[in-house]
């Protein structure tokens, strides 16, 4: 009877010590109760919501994401109104210790213009550089033109104004194709340079690329340019484009994978590698990367810890969902650079954020 008393007392004892020690632990490390919120690029938004989507399905933590174009995604983290922001105009090393904050890319993916021509198909219709500028600068506006013309023989174009589909708000999709017209054409270099927002001289505005593939799927005679994803979704015609090689190239993942082989991201500061206008037979010429841009000393902790695994899980088992959404996941040597680079994310405490690769699946 006392042996099966004393039994009976000593047995609540390990889970009393049990209960003990998952209560202060939640008391030390309380659960992450909102998630992380980002917010920019739209370019990137198609592969991103997988991404989250599937990261919360095997983690339970919600990645919430605002496509709001570059312009305001690069405004709310300076306001710190977001835990992260993406863009695909990577700021300059100088602004980004101005304002605290670190920047790394994402992943790689294609802008590309599209047109709404009757007749003309997917990669059918070809184009230069200088000449997707003209169209742009409003100095060729019929698709009979000459000049596109002799880029085309045998392929019927109409006697139809051409209808330029531009971005509205402020765009690192804009970004990326000003870049690359600023580096084939001299006449958009002084007349409209490079930036998040330009002032286009003819056409009409859409918001995000959701916006610019609407416009164009529903204007005869329209070109606009939009990430690649966008364009497949909204089954809109692409170029076929001639690179610095003097190829005529299609989009598509190893057309944008050649642009990223020959971007030396060992050498950019801050990773600020550009992608446009790279050399290589394949490469498609309006080529970029989102960069998501964080503070490297950051107010929550858990938040932060959550972030970063989050970014290692997209580099990882992410990058398949990237493939097959025709985006171009970051090489495994670039991811190692990102990643020994997260050693300057702390806390309000000093202490780092990142410690080790997230096992999630």
């Amino acid at each position: 009877m006392s042996n099966s008393t004393e039994t009976f007392v000593r047995q609540p004892f390990p889970s009393l010590i049990v209960v003990a020690v998952l209560c202060w632990a939640s008391m030390c490390m309380p659960a992450l109760s909102e998630g992380v919120l980002g917010a920019g690029s739209t370019f990137v938004y198609p592969v991103l919501a997988k991404w989250a989507e599937a990261y919360e399905a095997v983690t339970g933590v919600k990645i919430d994401y605002q496509a709001v174009g570059s312009g305001v995604g690069i405004r709310q983290i300076k306001s710190r109104t977001v835990d992260f922001g993406a863009s695909d105009a990577p700021l300059r090393p100088e602004e980004l210790a101005a304002a605290g904050l670190m920047q790394f890319p994402i992943v790689v993916g294609g802008v590309v213009p599209v047109v709404n021509v009757e007749g003309i198909g997917p990669g059918q219709l070809r184009l230069t550089g200088s000449v997707l500028a003209d169209i742009y600068l409003g100095k060729i506006t019929k698709w009979n033109a000459e000049a596109i013309g002799d880029l085309n023989p045998g392929l019927a174009l109409p006697n139809q104004a051409i209808i330029p589909i531009h971005r509205a708000d402020g765009s690192g999709t804009t970004f990326v194709l000003a870049d690359y017209l600023a580096r084939v054409s001299a006449k958009w270099r002084d007349e409209i340079g490079v930036n998040t927002a330009v002032e286009f001289p003819t056409g009409i505005g859409g918001k995000g690329n959701e916006g610019v593939a609407g416009f164009t799927s529903r204007t005869k005679g329209a070109i606009g340019y939009v990430e690649h994803a966008y364009a497949i979704r909204s089954k809109l015609a692409y170029v076929s484009l001639k690179n610095r090689d003097g190829e005529f190239v299609t989009p598509g993942r190893q057309a944008f994978q050649s642009a990223v082989a020959n971007a030396d991201w060992a050498a950019a500061p801050a990773f600020y590698a550009p992608l446009a206008h790279q050399p290589g037979k394949q490469t498609w010429p309006i080529t970029g990367a989102t960069f998501a841009l964080i503070y490297k000393q950051q107010q929550r902790r858990l938040t932060a810890i959550e972030m970063l695994k989050f970014f290692d899980w997209s580099y990882r088992a992410g990058a398949k969902l990237a493939d097959e959404l025709q985006y171009v996941p970051m090489p495994k040597d670039v991811v190692q650079m990102i990643e020994s680079a997260w050693a300057e994310v702390t806390d309000a405490h000093g202490q780092p954020a990142w410690m080790e690769p997230t096992t999630a699946k």
